[in-house]
């Protein structure tokens, strides 16, 4: 039932290290469950999607993001007839490298990484998870994940330059990544745009009648649930309003990709990579929407007055860590004091920090830091 340009499994280019077959489950199947079973994926759950300072147990974190937009995911790949099992895989390992504190955590390590010549990126940093730091197996390191998986990781957000990036010369960086990875950004954006509104306005960080004047795809569809809900409480218009939102890009980029695929005569898998432009778009109009929305939540959310100290706390956290273990290396855990005998001491201590929850690195930072501020300087 896959349409002709959708990944089919029998046709991947297979594992790293090569495995028998599993009775039972094909292998986009197997890396979707090797994902779910991975320490780096259950870290999700303590790691930040909007606040860094929990004021709600009803607030996303990385994980319950990931879960929606799995969720929504399987929904446009199974109206496209494309493969649900791949695309299901991507979804949920799209964040599992992401540092602590979210955005503002990210910002931190890039900036430090740059101060030393490097950077910070998650994608990079997830294909990193799942090819090593990951031990789980006594056949091979890391997660062996199927290519289609591992290039889905680099893929589905960006393009890479092969120049910039040489050590990511196999996923076929010349090249679009199949309709499957394509989806996963747009899905990405559709879960946290509708999302974050949801935690902004339950943490009355966001003002409805301002989101209703400001966000024309939120004001239209809350001006049809007054009508068709005039005594319903609040909050209950606000959720109707959300569903309809959702739906609204839902629905726009399964037609809009459909007829993208059409007007383009694809009709098979290397006529989508060897395509210059990504298939896989929201309309003109619904994406005008979309970064309305976006630049709305930037401005009125993310980089609310509210939630400066906030972020302002997380990257001085990881600031100062970083530099307390370049300075004091022989205080990381054995494991990556071994790993400094062949990387350099800034990628282990970024790649240390990175893996952490908020919660360990809050942690780290009283161990390390914290006391020893407390102590104050050594006495004459």
């Amino acid at each position: 039932m896959l349409a002709p340009f959708a990944v089919r499994v029998e046709d991947s280019r297979g594992r790293r290290y090569a495995e028998p077959a599993h009775p039972y489950r094909d292998d986009f199947q197997r890396d979707r469950d090797r994902i779910i079973h991975a320490r780096a994926f259950r870290r999700l759950e303590n790691k930040t999607q909007v606040f860094t300072k929990r004021f709600s147990d009803h607030f996303r974190n990385r994980l319950t993001h990931t879960i929606e937009v799995a969720q929504i995911s399987r929904t446009i790949a199974g109206a496209l007839k494309l493969n649900v099992d791949l695309v299901e895989t991507l979804a949920l390992v799209h964040d599992i490298g992401h540092p602590p504190f979210g955005h503002a955590g990210e910002k931190a390590l890039d900036r430090l990484m740059r101060e030393h010549g490097e950077s910070f990126d998650h994608n990079i940093h997830a294909l990193r998870i799942v090819e090593d730091f990951e031990v789980r197996y006594a056949d091979f390191p890391g997660l062996n994940l199927t290519f289609e998986v591992r290039e889905g990781i680099i893929k589905h957000s960006r393009d890479y330059d092969e120049q910039e990036h040489p050590e990511l010369k196999e996923y076929l960086l010349e090249l679009r990544p199949p309709l499957e990875a394509q989806l996963i950004d747009l899905t990405d954006e559709i879960g946290y745009n509708t999302a974050d509104v949801d935690d902004g306005f339950e943490a009355k960080l966001l003002d409805l009648d301002d989101v209703v004047a400001n966000v024309r795809i939120f004001g239209r569809m809350y001006r049809q649930v007054e009508k068709l809900y005039p005594t319903a409480r609040t909050k209950l218009k606000f959720n109707e309003t959300l569903k309809r939102v959702l739906d609204r890009l839902v629905t726009d980029l399964i037609e809009n990709t459909a007829r993208r695929v059409v007007g383009a005569g694809v009709f098979t898998l290397d006529e989508v990579r060897t395509r210059p432009e990504r298939l896989a778009a929201f309309s003109p109009e619904v994406e005008e929407e979309r970064r309305e929305s976006k630049a709305y939540l930037y401005e009125n959310l993310y980089f609310s007055k509210q939630l400066m100290p906030e972020k302002e706390k997380a990257e001085r956290i990881i600031t100062e860590l970083f530099g307390y273990w370049m300075a004091h290396p022989e205080s990381l855990p054995t494991i990556y004091q071994e790993k400094s005998d062949a990387t350099p001491l800034t990628r282990v201590v970024c790649d240390y920090i990175a893996g952490m929850t908020d919660n360990y690195i809050l942690e780290m930072h009283e161990k390390h830091v914290g006391r020893a501020a407390q102590a104050g300087p050594p006495q004459a």
